[in-house]
């Protein structure tokens, strides 16, 4: 049975900023759903999951960098349901822990030179053409059936929030968010921050998928493109952990959150608005930077 039951709590944070300009702030904590099928991985595998065994397809094969999350979600949950997995990993051949995790999963690993994997449809055929079992996830686990999975979250929430934000790596995670939304027919405003730089892509990718449902898209906090990062970053992504004890990472959720700190500094928001925003796990993140963090 492919199962995982979903525990992400409400927490709200406090800070002397939010009491000045009058504004709420949770936390929808999806990091807590699984150690390492965390945040939106899970919600983004169920459905692809369930497709493959509906398939019977016994191995799952997938994409990420070295310092992926969604690598080692992917390996935790084919150990857990009865899959076999392999990983083709974009880059030279390198050992550091994320992959250490992987492999513990039981997920076998390729490497590939950049240039090769930007084609990933072409690599599951020269590698897996034979294998009739293999059953391909895209990279992020990204498309419509995660898109449906991460729309649940919305099912949860008890009250309605005049803001929910979410960060965006594929945008999978926000469309299918912002589908939820609309499914429900709430007053929730949408509000998308790319962590990449030239997002555009990642703006068309939403609306094809939400039939061009409104959002609110923030360009503005990707710190130099995808697991770029700055001193101000880090600065406050220690600040914000040490005094919420809320684990954040440089990826994903500490962009995030940066950006609605700046956000409420500039009186973006009416006062009395209550805002929300989705902790979407990928703390292993933290692996990868670990030495530019300073104490």
């Amino acid at each position: 049975m492919i199962d995982l039951p979903i525990y992400s709590p409400l927490e709200e944070i406090f800070n002397p900023l939010f009491s000045l300009k009058g504004v709420q702030i949770f936390i929808k904590r999806d990091d807590m759903i699984h150690p390492f099928i965390s945040g939106n991985k899970w919600r983004k595998l169920k459905y692809i999951l369930l497709e493959a065994k509906e398939h019977q397809k016994k191995h799952l094969v997938t994409f990420g960098g070295a310092y992926s999350n969604h690598l080692i979600a992917t390996a935790c949950a084919a150990a857990k349901f009865g899959f076999n997995s392999t990983g083709i990993v974009r880059g030279e051949n390198v050992e550091n822990e994320t992959l250490l995790l992987c492999r513990l999963f039981g997920m076998q690993l390729i490497f590939e030179d950049r240039e090769s994997y930007r084609d990933k449809s072409l690599l599951f055929k020269k590698h897996f053409h034979k294998n009739q079992e293999a059953f391909f996830i895209d990279e992020g686990g990204s498309g419509s059936l995660a898109a449906k999975g991460c729309s649940e979250l919305i099912d949860e929430l008890p009250d309605v929030y005049d803001h929910l934000f979410c960060a965006a790596g594929t945008g999978t995670t926000a469309a299918g968010i912002l589908s939820g939304i609309n499914r429900k027919a709430l007053s929730t405003k949408m509000h998308v921050v790319p962590v990449l730089k030239g997002a555009d892509f990642l703006k068309n990718g939403i609306d094809n998928l939400t039939n061009g449902a409104f959002f609110e898209f923030h360009t503005d906090y990707h710190f130099g493109g995808y697991a770029k990062t700055s001193d101000a970053l880090l600065n406050f992504i220690k600040d914000f952990t040490s005094s919420t004890g809320i684990l954040i990472d440089p990826v994903y959720t500490g962009k995030l959150l940066y950006a609605i700190y700046d956000l409420i500094s500039k009186d973006y928001f009416a006062p009395e608005s209550r805002i929300l925003a989705v902790h979407t796990g990928g703390i292993t993140g933290i692996l990868g930077m670990a030495e530019r963090f300073k104490f």
